[in-house]
């Protein structure tokens, strides 16, 4: 097993064969990680969220369903979740332009920036913008009339969720650095991952 820490704010990735698992731990307990799984046989293929919840016919992924492609090929099984299962798959990854949007000037870290920078990493294909993401222990609740609410994590410190490679994959994950809204409860932080199988 290796332990590695992903830095607030920014993104890493992970290559793993098929059968090896992969825990995001939520280390301190509201830190919003947005999550994303690349074919490394066929880059142009990646985990997908509208085809995951179409196929699965709900929302959000729980522990022991398989989530799927672009294509709508299996990719990533959900195997454990110590945290209270609230996870978001409809916010896409945030960027420049929805900063832009929320008041903020110049230059602002991003999901999507950071997705770009790992990608630019590795010679397994390119991207010119970031797939949409499962943002894990991201809390955006419905309200009666149908609008999303943004709302702090309601996990503890130290759940995790567990995923394992169905084929090999590049595993992108993101510390989210939205200090705006509250998802993060206003402060970005570090959070840990660990590889096995």
């Amino acid at each position: 097993m290796s332990r590695h820490t992903v830095e607030a704010r920014k993104g890493a990735g992970y290559k793993l064969e098929a059968g090896q698992t992969f825990k995001v731990i939520n280390t301190h307990g509201h830190q919003v990680v947005d999550f994303w799984a690349i074919s490394t046989e066929d880059p142009t293929e990646f985990m997908s969220m509208v085809h995951t919840r179409s196929t699965l016919t709900k929302l959000v992924p729980q522990v022991g369903d398989i989530l799927y492609s672009n294509v709508r090929a299996p990719i990533v099984r959900f195997v454990e979740d110590t945290s209270p299962g609230v996870h978001d798959t409809v916010v896409a990854p945030c960027d420049l332009p929805r900063y832009h949007l929320i008041g903020v000037e110049g230059f602002h870290d991003s999901c999507s920036n950071n997705f770009m920078t790992v990608m630019g990493q590795y010679t397994i294909g390119e991207y010119r913008q970031a797939p949409e993401s499962f943002n894990l222990f991201m809390n955006i609740p419905w309200t009666e009339d149908g609008k999303l609410s943004f709302e702090p994590t309601v996990s503890k410190p130290g759940d995790y969720v567990v995923f394992e490679a169905i084929r090999p994959v590049l595993m992108v994950v993101s510390s989210c650095p939205q200090d705006i809204l509250p998802i993060n409860s206003g402060n970005p932080v570090e959070f840990d991952v660990e590889i096995s199988g």
